[in-house]
């Protein structure tokens, strides 16, 4: 199963560390990145695997958006197709 992983919050050195390391403790697998910096934010989008992950989704998002609160980020999780049907015309 995919999902997608939403990153924003204020640049500052090691936040793709520290979600990647993160996301590999739950044993999720990282399909495809892409980040960007906006004058002084950054954001980051990752498509991700979670069929071999050590929780459940919604787990996920909470640990995520808890460990985001911990880091001055707002990180959020969602099933692709649910990003996909929020997202499409």
């Amino acid at each position: 199963m995919r999902a997608v992983v939403t990153v924003v919050g204020k640049d500052k050195t090691g936040i793709i560390a520290k979600v990647s390391g993160f996301l590999a403790e739950r044993k999720v697998n990282i399909l495809d990145i892409s980040q960007t910096i906006l004058e002084e934010y950054f954001a980051m989008i990752m498509i991700v695997d979670i069929s071999d992950s050590s929780v459940s989704l919604a787990r996920l998002a909470e640990e995520c958006a808890e460990m985001g609160g911990k880091i001055g980020m707002s990180i959020h999780v969602q099933h692709e197709e649910i990003f996909n049907a929020m997202h499409s015309v």
